[in-house]
């Protein structure tokens, strides 16, 4: 099997790239390294079945070559993180239309089935929990630019599944929900870096806000497994489903537990989102997925939990 991963120099696309290798398949991928990091990939590029090409998939004659040899498309590239949306809004805007709009276009004219990663963010300040796929959103107002990577993920939700009804393009959507794990940074306003890096330097941890949003965290392993079932199931073509699972905590306790577990001297401080981001910042209160669709076409839960996770975050940021 041949992939082809955009953003594959990324956190959670590097994990994809390793996963796939090890079972055998050729990976190709393509990332321009805004976000990403070659030394994510650094490890995989002795690989012969390892390919990478530098640049951004708004490139078309980049694009074209990678799509029409490779068997199917995971398309990760896209700008994250809250600090990242409130600093950079035309970035951000322009990287996930323009860029899944060029990735579903070369696509179809191969007819390659495509993966698309999605957000939670796409259902808004909606205060219904657990979310369904099928709930409805609710943004805040243009006026607020934290809004704008939400809007924009949810359009190229609506493009893809046009593309599936309307021009037969194969296609998955999947929803994260707070992916953690090695390699992630804390750069763009990750929490679980950012805390478990203050800890370790005994710097103060950060929590924005009051610290009682609620929030539930996946273990990258546990991402990566459920998109590749869910990629190799024809049944999931055209549908959307939420990848994360249903354990919360409170942003602060999280930063308890961080500083428990690396034995810290740092203080949990409370910053107030406006000092954080920007005034008016809007932050939801929780984020919890229904997972009961994807558990129903894989069969597989999340199987690593919150402490194991953090426990493999700190031992790779100690190293």
């Amino acid at each position: 099997m041949r992939n082809l991963i955009t953003g594959g120099a990324g956190f959670i696309g590097s994990h994809l790239a390793e996963r796939l290798l090890s079972r055998g398949d050729e990976v190709y991928v393509i990332d321009n390294l805004s976000t990403g990091k070659l030394e994510n990939i650094a490890h995989l590029r002795r690989n012969p079945n390892f390919h990478f090409t530098l640049g951004s998939i708004s490139e078309e004659h980049l694009l074209h070559p990678l799509v029409e040899k490779c068997d199917i498309v995971y398309h990760l590239a896209a700008a994250v993180g809250v600090r990242l949306i409130i600093e950079k809004p035309v970035e951000t805007i322009e990287t996930n239309i323009l860029g899944t709009e060029m990735v579903l276009k070369v696509s179809n004219q191969y007819k390659k089935k495509v993966i698309i990663a999605s957000t939670s963010e796409v259902y808004g300040k909606t205060s219904k929990v657990p979310f369904r796929e099928d709930d409805d959103s609710v943004y805040g107002p243009t006026t607020k630019s934290r809004w704008s990577y939400a809007c924009s993920k949810a359009i190229d939700e609506f493009l893809a599944l046009a593309y599936f009804h309307e021009k037969k393009l194969p296609i998955v959507i999947l929803r994260l929900f707070n992916t953690i794990g090695p390699r992630q940074t804390g750069k763009y306003g990750m929490v679980v870096p950012t805390f478990v890096q203050q800890a370790l330097l005994n710097h103060p941890i950060t929590v924005f806000g009051d610290g009682s949003q609620k929030r539930s965290f996946t273990y990258v392993d546990d991402v990566v497994t459920l998109t590749i079932l869910l990629a190799e199931d024809s049944k999931a073509e055209g549908e959307v489903f939420n990848i994360g699972n249903g354990s919360e905590i409170t942003i602060k306790e999280l930063a308890h537990q961080v500083k428990k577990m690396t034995n810290s001297q740092s203080d949990v401080v409370l910053v107030p989102y406006d000092q954080a981001y920007e005034r008016g910042f809007e932050d939801m209160q929780r984020r919890v997925p229904d997972i009961s669709k994807v558990d129903k076409y894989t069969g597989f839960h999340p199987r690593t939990t919150l402490p194991e996770s953090l426990q493999k975050i700190i031992e790779y940021h100690r190293q």
